[in-house]
């Protein structure tokens, strides 16, 4: 597709990479690069201040944009960058999801009534901001079973843990940063047995849009240690109502209207956040009392780890108008003898300094057909 005012695609970071010949890093130039070709604009590296770019500046930053740093920039809507821009910090965090405790305090900006709306959609759980407002929530979530404690600033499984009495809770936030907690807040919420976790998100990146959901693998890491491995993506062209209409499992049909109904909740509470990029956990297993539970575990508005496979589907579409849907991955394998399959886009395949050999690719992998 060609866009009518052609542009430029550059990369934004508000601090430089720990490690810029990183795999994260590389990755992240890789998405650019290929949005860039997408878009037909050129690509021009990691934004300059006060440079002068031809046409459109298409900007890829690599974590959601916060307060007026998107207006500083000059964003004014999902059109001018891959990713999202918020008003508050606290947005970017697992914190958004649930609401405070009674009389707790609130961090600037919030809207106690979002997390009362989606009390149906998300876990059950509180989010907090203060040390004694945490101990609060844990006491309240522990009189129903065992309770997750998750920093909000925490990426994936990382910074959580399951406490089962309240010795457990006062250790998990025993040497907590009071000015952390107030930035980003910690969760508690009940904690599932027999887990699995979809994937569930849409996009809008020049004149396409697309909707998917899918699931998420581990794989074993230099060290023996599960880590993710990849997504497999079910992409529709189109928005959820396209989605929906393709042949889905129940509990697939079940995780897209999670998301559907928070998206649209919290882009109501929060009329300042606009994103091209949407995406939402969600995790189905057994709650305490062995019941079936579903509920949203997090959002996230910017580029993320099933990115590649959401670009290979969108690059299907452009090239087959006429395509309703597309299955796409991304694969992340550790260790040699990794074999791309043809047709493949590598983003990675090295030595990293900090996992080691490691390598990561993405492709549609079948199409698939309306209901």
């Amino acid at each position: 597709m060609q866009t009518k005012n052609p542009g430029t695609v550059v990369r934004y970071a508000h601090i430089a990479p720990k490690y810029p010949k990183g795999h994260e890093n590389l990755t992240r130039a890789g998405i650019a690069a290929r949005l860039a070709r997408f878009l037909n604009y050129a690509f021009a590296g990691d934004y300059e201040a006060g440079r002068r770019y031809p046409g459109h500046v298409y900007f890829v930053p690599n974590d959601t944009l916060v307060g007026d740093t998107g207006r500083n920039l000059g964003l004014a809507c999902e059109q001018d960058l891959f990713g999202g821009a918020v008003p508050h910090p606290f947005m970017t965090t697992k914190s958004v999801v649930h609401p405070l405790v009674a009389g707790a305090e609130a961090p600037p900006g919030w809207m106690q009534a979002l997390g009362e709306s989606v009390a149906d959609v998300v876990l059950h759980g509180y989010s907090a901001f203060t040390l004694d407002d945490a101990r609060r929530a844990g006491v309240e979530m522990l009189k129903k079973g065992d309770a997750r404690v998750k920093l909000g600033e925490g990426i994936g499984g990382s910074g959580q843990t399951v406490v089962a009495n309240l010795a457990e809770l006062d250790a998990a936030l025993d040497g907590l940063d009071a000015g952390s907690l107030l930035r980003h807040g910690v969760v508690v919420e009940e904690n599932l047995q027999e887990v699995t976790t979809y994937s569930v998100g849409r996009l809008v990146v020049g004149g396409f849009v697309a909707s998917y959901v899918g699931t998420q693998r581990l794989t074993p890491d230099n060290s023996g240690a599960e880590v993710y491995g990849g997504s497999d993506l079910m992409v529709a062209a189109g928005d959820y109502d396209r989605l929906l209409n393709l042949k889905l499992e129940p509990s697939f049909r079940m995780a897209v209207q999670c998301a559907r109904r928070f998206d649209a909740d919290v882009s109501k509470a929060y009329p300042g956040l606009f994103a091209s990029r949407r995406n939402y956990d969600i995790a189905e297993g057994l709650d305490a009392a062995g019941k079936p539970r579903m509920g949203l575990l997090e959002q996230s508005w910017r580029l993320g780890g099933a990115t590649p496979a959401e670009i290979a589907a969108l690059e299907a579409f452009r090239d087959d108008p006429d395509l309703p849907s597309v299955h796409a991955s991304c694969i992340e394998l550790y260790g040699d003898d990794v074999i791309v399959p043809p047709g493949a886009t590598t983003y990675y395949s090295g030595v990293d300094e900090r996992v080691g050999r490691l390598t990561k690719y993405a492709c549609t992998v079948g199409h698939g057909s309306p209901a």
